[in-house]
């Protein structure tokens, strides 16, 4: 049972405000289904928008930022439960525990360095949750097909499809998790491609 999820997105104002959009009805989804938000501590972009959403609905949402990124008064200022730690390493290890699942909105290089650490721990079997990209308006096939194409060059296995879903909509995000293929943790039998 999904109680709390980790989500990986942008921190940019500038993005077209459909990403917004999606980021609120992501943290609406999530509120209305009482599931707990991790995130990354920003007060911008969709990250901003996500806490934002989240503290209007009055669901629980826990921020982690690194000292750097508090010096400068980037954190959210109305999330209380908020963890500083010393690095962006310290901050992607925090994101990965204590969660049931990894959703991943659209974002920049931040998102895509977090995603493929969390799909390498998967595959080494030291990851087992959900990891779900929200693919909207297909903004992440280019990535899914380069997945695929790993794949089809032998870099990794069929059964490594298995590590991630993906989801059209923000209304079959808790259908995408709860029919999220099972990681048993053994990935590490496939190492060798």
């Amino acid at each position: 049972m999904i109680q709390t999820i980790t989500i990986y997105c942008a921190s940019s104002h500038k993005v077209d405000p459909k990403y917004f959009t999606l980021a609120r009805q992501v943290a609406e989804v999530l509120c209305d289904h009482h599931i707990a938000i991790r995130y990354g501590g920003g007060a911008v972009g969709l990250m901003g928008k996500v806490a934002d959403t989240t503290l209007e609905k009055g669901g629980k949402i826990t921020g982690i930022i690194p000292e750097f990124m508090m010096a400068v008064e980037w954190n959210h200022p109305k999330v209380e439960e908020m963890i500083v730690v010393e690095d962006m390493a310290e901050r992607k290890r925090l994101l990965m525990e204590n969660t049931d699942a990894i959703l991943v909105l659209p974002g920049g290089t931040g998102t895509l360095e977090e995603v493929t650490e969390v799909l390498t721990l998967k595959r080494l079997g030291k990851f087992t949750k959900p990891i779900i990209f929200m693919n909207i308006d297909g903004f992440y096939t280019p990535l899914l097909n380069f997945f695929d194409t790993l794949i089809d060059e032998k870099f990794l296995r069929p059964e490594h499809r298995a590590m991630w879903s993906e989801c059209a909509h923000p209304k079959l995000l808790m259908e995408t998790l709860n029919n999220a293929p099972d990681w048993d943790g053994n990935a590490i039998k496939f190492a060798a491609v």
